[in-house]
């Protein structure tokens, strides 16, 4: 009992050294994150091995582990200030979505570092939004344009940052702000722009009635006068003396003359 202090302190000083070493020698990696191995003693970063996955890892203490997050992520650059192809300044507000390229983990960690969205994502994404953006007028900005400006931003940057580890899955441009001027200019030509058309399909209707009136009325036209050719004189008194078979046989009363009319045709003196 009376050496146990002396006996005590070496095995308490043993078990947080061994705690300390147990501590130094494993990592936990979570949901969606990865590991890049830097070897103190053996060249630095690991780009040889794939990166260390989720869940538990042993590893010597005298090394050290770098964790990413290797889900797809998303930054926003609001406000960016870009001039249009006449020199007119315009805002835009870009999100980007990106995530690491898994198994370059450890190129990227030792080229760019922890800090790759601001060294390399965000200088590339201003750069060639500036110089997309310039190839445009803000009348196209505002209005037909927005969707391929959109693309050719994404597959400029996606060309850019392909070779620097980096995966880059959109680019969404969220809005794009004129100065009031200008966009108050362009919204009274787009209003005056669909007033012209509006009357352009009012003339093309009101022309193509007229046509229709036209052709109807040609076509009656010919129609009387093939009906006029066809009636003879013949031909009517034969009708006559129809209508005279059929108003005799009728139960009215009358009275009526036989060949007393123009062209012999029967007169019909009253009924009662």
């Amino acid at each position: 009992m009376k050496n146990f202090p002396k006996i005590g302190l070496p095995v308490l000083l043993l078990g947080f050294v061994l705690l300390i070493f147990i501590s130094k020698s494993s990592i936990n990696i979570g949901y969606g994150e990865a590991g890049v191995l830097f070897k103190t003693f053996g060249g630095g970063v690991d780009t040889q091995n794939p990166p260390l996955g989720e869940g538990f890892h042993v590893i010597a203490p005298w090394n050290k582990v770098y964790v990413y997050n290797v889900k797809q992520q998303e930054f926003f650059e609001g406000n960016m200030q870009v001039l249009s192809s006449n020199g007119l300044e315009i805002s835009l507000d870009v999100s980007v979505l990106y995530q690491p390229k898994y198994e370059e983990l450890g190129l990227l960690h030792k080229t760019k570092g922890e800090n790759y969205v601001n060294i390399v994502l965000i200088p590339q994404i201003r750069a060639v939004a500036r110089s997309v953006v310039g190839r445009y007028t803000p009348e196209q900005l505002y209005s037909t344009k927005r969707d391929a400006i959109q693309n050719e931003i994404f597959e400029e940057t996606q060309k850019n940052v392909d070779d620097q580890h980096i995966q880059l899955n959109a680019v969404l441009v969220r809005d794009v702000t004129l100065p009031v001027a200008i966009k108050e200019a362009i919204e009274r030509k787009l209003r005056q722009e669909q007033e012209a058309l509006e009357y352009e399909f009012r003339l093309a209707k009101a022309k193509q009635e007229a046509e229709r009136q036209r052709i109807d009325a040609e076509g009656k036209a010919t129609a009387n006068r093939i009906l006029s050719a066809s009636l003879t004189d013949k031909i009517l008194r034969e009708k006559g003396i129809e209508a005279t078979i059929k108003l005799s046989e009728s139960p009215n009363s009358k009275v009526i003359v036989i060949g007393s009319g123009k062209e012999g045709m029967p007169i019909i003196l009253g009924n009662n």
